[in-house]
């Protein structure tokens, strides 16, 4: 039975653990935090929980890291020494560019890293909110490195189709990092942004499903995604500046009562959005 380490037992690392039980994996979990360890357990997703990381690692083939990227270069540099050789690593942050290079510039020879991306995470924060079935569907980025063999490439495509991955994509660092401030951060921005704007406690007895459904996201996990903003805020910066570029066109065709142009932006949004659809 193959082994699979996860470090990092929250939304995404319990997911994980669930998901690589039912694909038959002995799993190993790895969490500082004896609750989610023993959440994990008593769920059936890990085999063994452990809380001290010099026990266990030596037993994995493949190890995920589920956790804030600031903490993966220090985790590396400290904890490493207990991997067996030719273990390969899978780190799963929401930006590359900040988290890639710091990590290959110490990661021991012998090891592989390979950044990816599962695009299932939820806004909600720790392992109660783990379900093995996110990864249905959903879209999975690649982002290789040089150093990363054409094997483990193939090795980590086929466990995005196990684990029920629609759409594989393989992108650089600087190509994810501008896809995710677009489509991820953007938007987590100007959710956050209009739930801020009005201090109402009575919003709800009044909202439809247009405010509910565009501010859903607005619950946000604070400490990860400032730290995410952050470690990619050029680019994140780029596509603010764009969007307030867009909304001042609007505001602009609505002081002017130009219903023109309004009716044209609508249009183009209405044929982009069907492509979701």
């Amino acid at each position: 039975m193959k082994t699979v380490g996860v470090v990092g037992l929250g939304v995404m690392g319990g997911s994980f653990c669930g998901r690589m039980k039912e694909l038959g994996w002995r799993v190993l979990g790895f969490d500082p935090n004896g609750r989610s360890l023993k959440t994990a357990r008593d769920k059936g997703w890990i085999d063994e929980g452990y809380a001290d990381f010099s026990q266990g690692l030596n037993q994995c083939e493949m190890v995920i890291f589920c956790i804030y990227p600031s903490l993966l270069p220090e985790w590396i540099g400290a904890w490493q020494n207990q991997f067996a050789s030719g273990t390969l690593l899978l780190e799963i942050s929401g930006v590359k560019r900040a988290v890639m290079e710091p990590v290959q510039k110490i990661l021991r020879n012998d090891l592989e890293l390979m950044s990816i991306h599962p695009m299932c995470g939820r806004e909600s924060k720790g392992i109660d909110h783990a379900d093995p079935k996110i990864f249905e569907q959903a879209n999975f980025i690649l982002i290789p490195h040089d150093k990363n063999t054409a094997s483990s490439i193939v090795k980590v495509s086929s466990l995005a189709k196990d684990l029920g991955c629609r759409n594989i994509s393989v992108l650089s660092a600087k190509e994810h990092d501008t896809m995710i401030a677009f489509l991820s951060q953007l938007t987590h921005v100007i959710a956050v942004s209009l739930m801020d704007t009005h201090e109402n406690e009575h919003l709800v007895e009044y909202t439809g499903d247009s405010f509910r459904d565009l501010t859903r996201i607005a619950s946000i996990n604070e400490e990860m995604w400032s730290e995410l903003f952050l470690l990619n805020k050029d680019l994140l910066l780029d596509e603010i500046h764009q969007f307030q570029d867009s909304l001042s066109a609007f505001e602009n065709a609505l002081q002017n009562e130009d219903e023109k142009t309004m009716k044209e932006m609508m249009t183009l949004s209405t044929a982009r959005r069907k492509k979701f659809d």
